[in-house]
């Protein structure tokens, strides 16, 4: 009898293969019928918020921008997209009302949905991910990755709640440590690993060299989509614009002058050792290599797995020295063997504690410069970091390379991406 219910049970348990189990490590140099791929990333200019190219631009402009070049550029019918999801932190219109807005103005039918996400400063990535998990899954076949910020327009006093608990920040010092300034979490960070002023203008120096370099060299123009929009001059005059450019990166920034800059609080971070608050949205195209292969579409790259750690709120900085090593391990691989990190550059402070927790070499992080010289509009970065990590992956010849940040109120992200 026992026997009977075993052979019962074995018809009606159906194993699931990595294909169909969300987030199963892809293998690494071995191509297969069901991995997820990039078809395509694009990003916007990031833009200085509140003087940048971007300052009178909403928020589901941007997003209909990428939306719309991602469409162009690779020429799929955009009525067998599936879904959209957006990576944005602060959301205007409850969030699903601009994405869709953008969506349907950007050419997608009604048919193709779209919802918002929101992990804070890995947004845009959590958002690509989550596509990526649904298309693992069987739960979509095509689906965009995306992400959206205006922080011109929805960052500072107006984003912050109009009441919040009394009782639990009392009660729990960890959940009163979420509403610290990130200002404030940056200095904890460089106090308690002693990460000085010297060591954090000097990192964010080379940030804005290589940047500059870069943007010289024309290393960013592949990856971003020109955006023609309107501006007003200060008598609140408008005309149009293209805006082509990053434009908060600054050529001739030196460790001597960024060491004239004071600090924003009581310590070492800086205007200039800090990333930008900005403007600018991405996005990122997948589906399986099957379904890339019969459109007959490119594939750029391969997401192979991604990691969320959490750590102490009030150092939430640290969290990518968590997440790498996290996502090294599922993917089954050593730090070591991954040629390029893109590492977001929030503060000085947590990316050198980073790069020193985990033993990273200094030349693989951020080739072509970060957050602290392109800027970092929050919902947005995540996706963004894809459209830069990949062309860069090509340039170099290279393989592996892993997208990573730290969030707000302390956690860390991460993802491992495959060049083709």
């Amino acid at each position: 009898m026992s026997s009977r219910l075993a052979q019962i049970s074995s018809h009606l348990t159906v194993q699931p293969t990595a294909a169909q189990t969300s987030n199963i490590p892809t293998k690494i140099g071995v191509k297969s019928a069901d991995d997820v791929v990039i078809v395509d990333a694009v990003r916007t200019p990031m833009t200085r918020g509140k003087k940048g190219g971007f300052k009178d631009t909403v928020p589901e402009d941007l997003l209909a921008a990428v939306l719309a070049a991602i469409k162009d550029r690779t020429k799929i019918d955009p009525s067998i997209v599936d879904d959209i999801c957006v990576g944005n932190v602060l959301q205007a219109a409850g969030g699903a009302t601009v994405s869709r807005m953008a969506a349907l103005y950007a050419g997608y039918p009604d048919k193709t949905s779209i919802y918002t996400t929101n992990r804070q400063c890995s947004s845009g990535l959590q958002a690509v991910v989550n596509i990526a998990t649904h298309i693992q899954t069987g739960l979509i076949d095509i689906g965009i990755g995306a992400g959206v910020e205006s922080m011109t327009m929805g960052y500072g006093a107006s984003a912050m709640a109009a009441q919040t608990s009394e009782k639990i920040p009392e009660a729990c010092e960890a959940a009163a440590d979420c509403q610290l300034p990130m200002g404030i979490t940056s200095e904890n960070v460089a106090s308690e690993f002693n990460v000085t002023r010297a060591k954090q203008d000097a990192f964010a120096a080379l940030s804005f060299q290589k940047a500059a370099k870069a943007q010289a060299e024309g290393k960013f123009d592949s990856e971003i989509v020109a955006v023609k929009t309107m501006i007003k001059d200060a008598e609140d005059n408008e005309k149009e614009i293209i805006v082509s450019k990053d434009d908060g990166i600054r050529a001739g920034t030196t460790v001597e002058s960024l060491s004239k800059l004071r600090p924003a609080f009581d310590g070492a971070t800086t205007a200039g050792n800090a990333s930008q608050v900005s403007d600018g949205a991405a996005a990122v195209l997948l589906m399986k290599r099957k379904t890339a292969e019969k459109l007959g579409l490119p594939i750029v790259g391969k997401f192979i797995t991604s990691a969320v750690v959490g750590c102490a709120p009030k150092i939430m900085g640290v969290g990518p020295a968590y997440a790498i090593p996290a996502v090294c391990e599922k993917a089954g691989i050593q730090i070591k063997d991954v040629d390029v990190f893109e590492l977001n550059e929030a503060f000085a402070s947590q990316a050198v504690y980073t790069i020193e927790k985990c033993g990273l070499d200094i030349n693989k992080v951020n080739p072509v410069g970060g957050a602290i010289a392109m800027g970092h509009p929050l919902g947005c970065t995540g996706a963004r970091q894809i459209a830069t990590l990949l062309p860069e992956l090509k340039r170099q010849n290279a393989k592996l390379g892993v997208t990573t940040m730290c969030i707000g109120t302390g956690m860390g992200m991460a993802a491992l991406w495959e060049r083709e």
